[in-house]
């Protein structure tokens, strides 16, 4: 059997069409924007458990983070493993959770970037009346869901080469569609 040039000519042009958008994809999804589902509530009430998220993978790229961004990275202890908190400090600051507020080098943190959160002292980078010294290249990260979240006061920091990106926007389910503050 003998296929026609004209329809050997639309196979290939299906073909690269395909290839084309297969190599887009993956290029988008690998440099630009990821999408990620949130499996546990310890960022409740921002994100909830089942919400998908997409996360900007670039913009750390061409602009530093900003405290209260809600930031997705490989987990420090298991690298293969991606984890969603809020970035609360940064390299070479000193963080203490005093009575349920944050404070950076001494001074309580505006409540209006981090959103107003009761945080709880645990852990060993997290105990009442510590203050912990961020090491170079380093974040600290805390789960909204300060009672129920496990984040930098137990498992220490977040090194700036594990920074996946920031997440932006809700898209799935659909009532909860919107940006992430």
């Amino acid at each position: 059997m003998k296929i026609n040039a004209n329809v050997k000519k639309e196979i290939w042009e299906w073909i690269e069409t395909i290839a084309l958008a297969l190599a887009l994809a993956f290029l988008v999804r690998t440099f630009i924007v990821a999408a990620f589902k949130i499996p546990t509530g310890s960022m409740r009430p921002t994100l909830l458990e089942g919400d998908k998220i997409f996360v900007n993978k670039f913009i750390y790229r061409f602009t530093l983070p900003h405290r209260g961004d809600v930031i997705v990275f490989k987990y420090p202890l298991e690298p293969k493993k991606d984890f969603v908190k809020r970035l609360i400090g940064f390299s070479d600051e000193s963080v203490e959770i005093k009575d349920g507020k944050i404070l950076i080098n001494g001074k309580e943190v505006d409540e209006q970037k981090i959103l107003s959160r009761r945080y709880y002292n645990r852990g060993p980078y997290g105990e009442e009346g510590q203050k912990v010294k961020i090491p170079p290249n380093s974040f600290y990260a805390l789960g909204d869901n300060s009672a129920n979240s496990r984040d930098s006061r137990e498992w220490g920091f977040v090194p700036k080469k594990n920074l996946v990106g920031k997440a932006f926007v809700i898209w799935w389910p659909p009532k909860r569609i919107g940006l992430i503050k």
